[in-house]
């Protein structure tokens, strides 16, 4: 049984997501102490039992110490079934933290499958679904085909928000997905980012509930946007929800020869979330600034799409040319190389598996 300190480096959720998705798809067991031990609230929250719950599901685990507030969790993984799920988090918690447990299990389905989970769409702490959609979903295109459907967005504190994500895998996993990753290598389906490329094309969603239409919130956002970018193509729209809330998400598309790469794409993206008393004109201006910066790195990445995909960098191989390493990046590296064997090289600023 693997035993991880969860003080490791930041020491955040992070840790336990991606232990979680890696002890399924290895069937190896694991302890972690001192969960979240630096943060304001210790322990394992409801969201973090949302996703033990889930995952303990697919495959019929063995928990104990998943109480609300509990420092110390073992996690004894059985047989992995790839079944439909429908989840149900609880007021605004993130759907696309419970996605992190999640995906790089079922993106190994023998069949297709379909995910519905309720929760928060656009919450603090979790990446907003139109990022997850429109920037993280792309760069694992040529492993699965997604069709991810927002039935209906949520928004702090009662989220009540609701995603649909249909799953078809390229590679239905083997006996052993050690194997299997191997078997992928030689296959030649590494990850590779490495140049920016020629920027074609800004693409954004300014989206709010629909009692701040009245202040035209979600078109005010993304004429701010649009003004500090100077071109960009931003739709707005306003949606029924139970909580009052707004946000915008941008992407940035680049392309190395003069047409986009589906299989092996380069997008950028940035996001802003509304909130009392700060004036809708910011929030489009801090997205686009913030996208403004991710493409002056001359990265192929923003910094938080890097997090993301080191569990798929040390799955499927290759190598990524990085605009920055966290605490939060090396507490998830630290995580998967216990459940993997496998040795993350970093070379200044390409990370590579």
């Amino acid at each position: 049984m693997l035993e991880l300190d969860g003080s490791y480096g930041e020491g955040g959720g992070q840790m336990l997501r991606t232990a979680l998705a890696l002890s399924a798809l290895t069937g190896t067991s694991f302890k972690i102490n001192n969960i979240r031990k630096g943060r304001e609230n210790p322990g394992i929250s409801s969201q973090h039992q949302a996703c033990i719950m889930a995952v303990k599901q697919i495959c019929s685990a063995e928990v104990t110490g998943d109480e609300l507030g509990s420092g110390c969790m073992t996690f004894i993984p059985g047989k992995l079934k790839f079944d439909n799920l429908d989840i149900d988090i609880g007021t605004a918690g993130s759907i696309t933290l419970l996605l992190q447990s999640l995906l790089p299990i079922m993106i190994f389905s023998k069949k297709k499958v379909k995910l519905q989970i309720h929760g928060g769409t656009d919450v603090r702490g979790g990446m907003p679904i139109d990022y997850f959609s429109h920037v993280f979903l792309p760069h694992l295109w040529k492993y699965a085909d997604f069709e991810p459907i927002v039935d209906k967005r949520g928004y702090y504190p009662k989220g009540g928000g609701k995603l649909t994500l249909k799953i078809k895998p390229h590679y239905a996993m083997g006996e052993s997905i050690l194997d299997h990753m191997a078997m992928l290598r030689k296959e030649n389906k590494p990850i590779s980012l490495h140049e920016q490329g020629q920027l074609m094309m800004i693409k954004g969603i300014s989206h709010a509930s629909k009692d701040l239409m009245v202040q035209n919130v979600a078109e005010r956002t993304a004429q701010a946007a649009q003004a500090y970018l100077g071109r960009a193509a931003i739709d707005s729209e306003y949606v029924d929800s139970l909580s009052t809330g707004s946000g915008i998400t941008l992407w940035a598309m680049f392309t190395r020869d003069d047409e986009l790469d589906f299989k092996n794409p380069i997008i950028i993206g940035s996001d802003s979330l509304g909130e009392r008393g700060k004036k809708s004109e910011a929030v489009g201006e801090e997205a686009a600034r913030r996208l403004n910066e991710a493409i002056g790195t001359k990265k192929p990445m923003d910094d938080h799409l890097v997090d993301q995909l080191l569990p798929y960098l040390a799955l499927f191989g290759g190598s990524i040319d990085a605009p920055g390493l966290t605490p939060h990046c090396m507490a998830n590296i630290y995580v998967i190389e216990q459940f993997l064997g496998v040795k993350f090289r970093i070379d200044g600023s390409i990370i590579s598996v």
